[in-house]
């Protein structure tokens, strides 16, 4: 995994917008920790939908599915209740299978990032979680994202 995270620059990769609910805070209102990794699953889960290749469709047709391997994530300032924030999901590195994603979480209309991420995913079956190839439908749809 690179050691520059995370990118600052907003333009390009897939874009995910939501908001910050109650839920996601803790006491002072302030976005806990885990709650950075349910944004960025979320901005993942969308990118794949919005290149029209989702999770389901990849285990329904191939048997295969995406697990997190390894997580990285840098928090660099606090994201609070009611922020409207983005996520900028960009791919790293494609493997047969496995691919690595860049995710910058971003305040709505700020180019400072609140957090970055560098995400391993490994490419297994369903049925026993032995790594299995990348379809190549979805190893081009995660190029794209670029």
């Amino acid at each position: 995994m690179s050691n520059n995270l995370p990118d600052s620059d907003t333009a390009g990769g897939h874009r995910y917008h939501l908001r910050v609910y109650y839920e996601d805070t803790d006491a002072g209102g302030v976005v806990y920790h885990a709650g950075y990794l349910r944004f960025a699953e979320r901005a993942r889960t969308e990118a794949l939908r919005d290149a029209d290749v989702p999770h389901a469709e990849m285990t329904a047709q191939h048997g295969l599915m995406f697990m997190v391997r390894r997580l990285k994530v840098d928090y660099l300032a606090p994201a609070r209740l009611d922020d409207s924030l983005l996520v900028v999901t960009r791919p790293l590195a494609l493997r047969a299978a496995s691919v690595e994603l860049r995710q910058s979480i971003f305040r709505n209309g700020e180019d400072r990032p609140l957090a970055g991420l560098e995400v391993l995913l490994a490419c297994v079956r369903v049925a026993d979680q032995r790594p299995g190839r990348v379809p190549e439908r979805w190893r081009s749809a995660l190029m794209s994202l670029s």
